[in-house]
């Protein structure tokens, strides 16, 4: 099977022109739009520790929750094939990233903790097993150049619970 080109065409807009553009490091915000046709817009701007609103996403949230998300669609697609009835999933990601003095820097690790409920008769073992899978398939985890780890847990719903 020949190899498949996606694409993904994003548009980022500086909307935090105050009235004098970029004329001081302080004179400007942060802030941006990230869209895409047919979706809702996403309100972004930098993390506080570099003069943003924290009612916005920043790129590094984006970043954990991407890497979240991927592990997710695919787990859930995987424990689908096994024969594993996942009934609910929770994440509570997050991500190191480290600053160097120069203001240059990196993320260093992302920890992903996903809370995984499974249907009473699913193999536990089995699910636990497949966020390495998971891990291996995840297009967005293949493609950093820092550790991305999962440390799941796996609970069983009650015989008789939704």
């Amino acid at each position: 099977m020949a190899d498949k080109q996606h694409r993904y065409a994003v548009t980022v807009t500086w909307t935090g022109n105050t009235g004098t553009g970029t004329s001081s490091y302080r004179g400007y915000d942060r802030a941006h739009t990230l869209s895409v046709p047919g979706k809702p817009t996403i309100a972004g701007s930098s993390d506080p520790s570099f003069r943003g609103d924290s009612a916005c996403w920043n790129p590094e949230e984006l970043l954990v929750a991407s890497l979240s998300a991927c592990h997710k669609l695919w787990y859930l697609g995987l424990c689908a094939q096994a024969g594993i009835v996942v009934t609910a999933y929770e994440d509570a990601a997050e991500g190191s990233m480290t600053e160097e003095a120069g203001g240059a820097g990196q993320f260093t690790a992302v920890t992903l903790r996903p809370r995984v409920t499974i249907a009473a008769g699913s193999d536990a073992a089995r699910a636990l097993t497949l966020h390495r899978e998971a891990h291996a398939f995840c297009f967005i985890a293949q493609s950093v150049n820092f550790s991305v780890i999962a440390e799941p847990t796996i609970l069983r719903a009650e015989t008789g619970a939704a």
